[in-house]
């Protein structure tokens, strides 16, 4: 046998008496920090010096992996890492792997990213709790949990899906992610299972696929199971909601970054200023959702008169079948939007709606087939 090959043996038959036989990465595996502060520590110990802290965007080198016997629990096991820090010490020491995102997993979430590169912001949304970040919309395991994001946080929605609902019983219903040796109070479990039993008979769940800052993730893009997500509807058009629910929306004039809090704050769905905007809404029902079912149901544009600062009706469409994503074009006042509006043959077209003002200075939206011509004249 190999000299090589024998200490190896040897190694990991002695760490396997104390903590289940290592991992060993390769020298090439790299990664990156997810927690927002951690700590590079001598030992997988608990009595263990901490030697570097880290924070959420640092690199590493992955040099190995165990998994070690949790002290407070003897039915689990954590994995830590053996890692290389870029610093003036190059220090090496040992770190929770829950702290840590694998490069090839970074790779995977960039290339989620680029599917929706050249495509606005739908929505805005905030998680209720604390909850995992996926690779796909799938929660019956875990092996597609990127991280976990914490409470609060909040991202750009670029899509959304249903899909069945997990037939396992093992699948997290809720799909949060609890701080390691946190317990959820008795009474918000109480409050969970209620909801859930009211929700049994939908046989479908709701999916966002989101895009995320630096500040919140070092991964781009991801997938957030949707009874998680509260929706961030903005300040200057919340108190318009009339029944229906509000799926999207996009700004007609201004930036549609143009707002006072950021991402990485709770003001997220603050408006710096009013301004005219294109909602897209669904009808609200108790009816459980399927699958092929239209992603809104009527268009409603609101325009703002800047002289008596205050909103107006610009058009609410009849009831259609459409589908995202909308699409906005063009510069200044002369814009249009595009959805996908489902027709009385059941085919999924491409429906534009111009945008533009009539000679008073009021905002005027002309359906699809409506001539150029003839909304001048109007």
């Amino acid at each position: 046998m190999p000299i090589r090959l024998s200490q190896t043996l040897i190694i990991c038959a002695l760490l396997g008496l104390a903590v289940g036989c290592n991992t060993l990465a390769k020298r090439s595996d790299s990664g990156v920090v997810v927690a927002r502060r951690a700590q590079i520590r001598s030992s997988t110990a608990v009595v263990a010096a901490d030697l570097l802290e880290v924070s959420r965007g640092d690199a590493v080198e992955i040099l190995e992996s165990i998994d070690v016997q949790d002290p407070s629990d003897n039915t689990r096991k954590e994995r830590w890492l053996r890692v290389r820090m870029n610093d003036a010490e190059n220090t090496e020491g040992w770190i929770e792997a829950r702290n840590v995102m694998p490069e090839e997993v970074l790779e995977a979430s960039r290339k989620l990213a680029g599917e929706d590169k050249g495509i606005a912001a739908q929505a805005t949304g905030q998680l209720r709790a604390s909850s995992n970040l996926r690779l796909s919309p799938d929660r019956s395991g875990n092996e597609n949990i990127m991280m976990r994001l914490d409470t609060g946080s909040s991202f750009e929605i670029v899509g959304w899906k249903r899909i069945p609902k997990p037939k396992s019983s093992e699948a997290i219903e809720s799909d949060v992610a609890p701080k390691a040796g946190s317990a959820q109070p008795v009474a918000s479990r109480g409050a969970s299972r209620n909801q859930e039993e009211n929700e049994n008979e939908e046989a479908n769940e709701l999916w966002y696929k989101v895009r995320l800052p630096p500040e919140i993730s070092p991964a781009p893009a991801g997938w957030i199971y949707g009874k998680q997500v509260e929706l961030a509807v903005p300040s200057d058009i919340i108190f318009y909601r009339t029944g229906r629910e509000f799926v999207a929306w996009q700004r007609l004039d201004g930036s549609p970054n143009d707002t006072e809090g950021s991402l990485t704050d709770k003001n997220a769905g603050r408006e710096a200023r009013p301004g005219s905007w294109i909602i897209l809404e669904k009808s609200s029902s108790n009816q459980p959702r399927t699958l092929d079912e239209p992603d809104f149901d009527r268009i409603y544009v609101v325009g703002y008169d800047k002289r008596n600062q205050e909103h107006y009706t610009a058009y609410r469409g009849p009831d259609v079948k459409g589908f995202l994503p909308l699409k906005v074009e063009g510069q200044g006042e002369n814009k249009s939007f595009t959805v996908r509006v489902q027709d009385h043959a059941g085919q999924i077209k491409d429906a534009k709606y111009g945008v533009y003002k009539d000679g008073r200075g009021i905002l005027k939206v002309a359906a699809p087939g409506v001539a150029a011509e003839e909304r001048r004249r109007r």
